[in-house]
């Protein structure tokens, strides 16, 4: 949402300032294609990729387990008193909300998986934002947009994609 605001806010400018943009030196880059090209960033995310796969059957395998159990108990209510009933109901409930909360302990916006997204990947993300900070500010670059994922950039000249050399600049720091 913040790219589309500030995409919007930045072809507004662009807009009604016509001349005086165009006279600012920009480039763009593909940030997706250097993280790509980093072989720890794979990594990490290879790794990230895994971990989450593995919490994701921990969490699977409780929610099935959970579905036997209330198979089951809907096979033997029955027989049950009101009260043995509740009981039941009550556990069911209980494990099934222990369940949604584990879930939400490890995905979540503050869980495990976003906490270990972070120290696995904000190191990389920060030196390579850093090393096009200084690319930019070294070649006198005013304005560097970002190409990857943005559906409302419609065109752009390839002389003004710069991505291939910082993809060097990374790999060689």
């Amino acid at each position: 949402m913040k790219k589309y605001l500030l995409t919007t806010i930045l072809m507004t400018v662009m807009t009604l300032c016509g001349g005086v943009v165009k006279a600012q030196n920009y480039v763009v880059v593909d940030s997706e294609k250097i993280f790509k090209s980093i072989e720890s960033y794979n990594a990490a995310v290879k790794e990230l990729e895994s971990q989450g796969e593995a919490y994701q059957k921990q969490i699977d395998e409780a929610f099935d387990q959970l579905e036997q159990e209330y198979n089951a108990y809907q096979n033997a209510k029955a027989g049950y008193t009101a009260t043995q009933r509740q009981n039941a109901e009550r556990k069911i409930l209980n494990r099934e909300e222990e369940i949604t909360k584990f879930q939400e302990q490890v995905f979540g916006d503050e869980g495990t998986m976003m906490k270990l997204r972070e120290e696995k990947l904000k190191p990389i993300q920060d030196r390579v934002f850093k090393l096009i900070d200084e690319y930019a500010v070294k070649n006198g670059y005013g304005l560097v947009l970002d190409v990857a994922s943005n559906p409302t950039v419609l065109y752009y000249s390839p002389a003004m994609d710069k991505t291939q050399e910082i993809i060097k600049i990374v790999n060689n720091n």
